[in-house]
């Protein structure tokens, strides 16, 4: 498995939760790594991604709520999701892409998030 996510689970609105995803060496070290999620009759849409160097982009919907790091020496990427909302609900993907402006290259399996009171 080349991108490995976990972390996913059930938490009432206003709770936290982080996702890791383990990725190859070979997929870390050249690409941006990011999150997407699809939620329940949308698309799937990306909502965040980071560069090598700690350079990190965010979707409007989670921007100030959602932080994206990244731990070099692990091959790890995190989301960590505070104040999480009932339409924060859906399926989390890992990824990897070349750009923080292009679509994903790379897909790991899906981590299910429940925001439920």
């Amino acid at each position: 498995v080349q991108l490995q996510a976990s972390g996913g689970g059930t938490v009432q609105p206003g709770g936290s939760l982080r996702l890791s995803c383990v990725a190859s060496e070979s997929i870390f070290s050249n690409n941006i790594m990011g999150w997407s999620r699809q939620t329940p009759g949308s698309q799937r849409l990306t909502i965040a991604t980071i560069t090598g160097a700690g350079r990190s982009l965010y979707a409007e919907a989670v921007e100030g709520r959602f932080t994206i790091s990244r731990d070099n020496t692990k091959n790890t990427v995190y989301l960590q999701m505070d104040d999480l909302k009932p339409e924060d609900t859906g399926v989390y993907f890992c990824n990897a892409r070349t750009s923080q402006y292009l679509q994903p290259k790379l897909w790991g399996q899906g981590t299910l998030v429940t925001v439920s009171s």
